[in-house]
């Protein structure tokens, strides 16, 4: 390994571990007090606490270690030790925030119909899941999981696996959460399945989005006899540069120029101005999630 990947790894780690003390944060201000299952193995032991007292710190431990053993092996090195460092971070930090006293801070529904716990720990923990992928790691438990199935057969898509174990998660918890009423009769309540499915879903939307990228952009084929005047324009008015191709079309054979452009949102209304201009032309759009690379702006 390089000197300079390397050090790109200690950044990655560091990050890493902010990430997870915000996401024990976030468990323990928004979760801990509102009585529901989050997504993923943290949302079993959170359950199983509920029921037992034994703590999801321990139970992260006791999970994780032999799931980044397996990835390490099995995944990817780098993967593994950035997820091991996520997990043993979280599950400390979880241990250490239950000796602090935190109640000043918490959000308690006191029993109240409400939504904010799942919608504020749901967002925090979409972005957490986001740029933990992001940077090559997970934050363990079904992340490994769905990890190495997806990796066994890459047709079965990342955020299905875990959709199906957030599901099997949202009904348990309709039976965990059960209370006690009159007679010792359990009343059964949909308000933990409904408060684990919105958290399951803001944290997989919100990751998406991190991993998906910030540098949306719209990527325009333009099919045109006034290639060389478009491109001026591009250029002169976006501040641009584009790829130039050459085409034969199947019903006429004629050739004709083909300009590839990226372009960001912003300037989507002027590239179709420019357009509108000249006939002979036909475009179509298609949205890029993120462009990558090293650029330099056109003069």
């Amino acid at each position: 390994m390089n000197r300079l990947r390397l050090r790109q790894n200690i950044v990655d780690c560091l990050i890493v571990a902010v990430l997870a003390l915000l996401l024990a944060l976030n468990y323990q201000l928004f979760i801990v007090k509102n009585a529901f299952a989050p997504a993923g193995f943290n949302g079993i032991a959170t359950m199983i606490e509920y029921k037992s007292g034994f703590s999801v710190g321990y139970f992260s431990l006791i999970v994780n270690v032999p799931l980044c053993l397996f990835a390490y092996f099995f995944i990817n090195h780098e993967f593994a030790i950035k997820t091991g460092v996520f997990s043993i971070v979280y599950s400390v930090a979880l241990l250490l925030l239950r000796l602090a006293d935190l109640s000043a801070f918490q959000y308690d529904a006191q029993g109240v119909d409400t939504i904010f716990p799942a919608l504020i720990s749901g967002a925090i923990g979409g972005f957490v899941y986001g740029l933990t992928f992001r940077r090559n790691s997970s934050t363990g438990g079904a992340d490994v999981v769905a990890k190495y199935v997806s990796k066994v057969d890459p047709v079965l898509n990342f955020f299905w696996i875990n959709f199906l174990i957030n599901a099997v998660i949202a009904v348990a918890s309709y039976f965990v959460y059960a209370q006690p009423g009159e007679n010792g009769v359990l009343i059964y309540n949909y308000k933990p399945v409904c408060l684990c499915m919105l958290y399951c879903f803001l944290s997989s939307f919100v990751g998406n989005m991190i991993i998906k990228g910030s540098k949306s952009a719209y990527k325009f084929f333009i099919i045109t006899l006034h290639a060389d005047e478009i491109d001026r324009e591009i250029m002169e008015k976006l501040r641009h540069t584009a790829t130039r191709l050459t085409a034969r079309g199947a019903y006429t054979n004629a050739e004709r120029d083909v300009i590839v452009c990226v372009v960001n949102k912003r300037q989507l209304v002027e590239f179709k101005d420019i357009l509108k201009k000249y006939d002979d032309t036909f475009a179509y759009v298609e949205t890029v999630y993120e462009t990558i690379g090293n650029f330099r702006r056109a003069r």
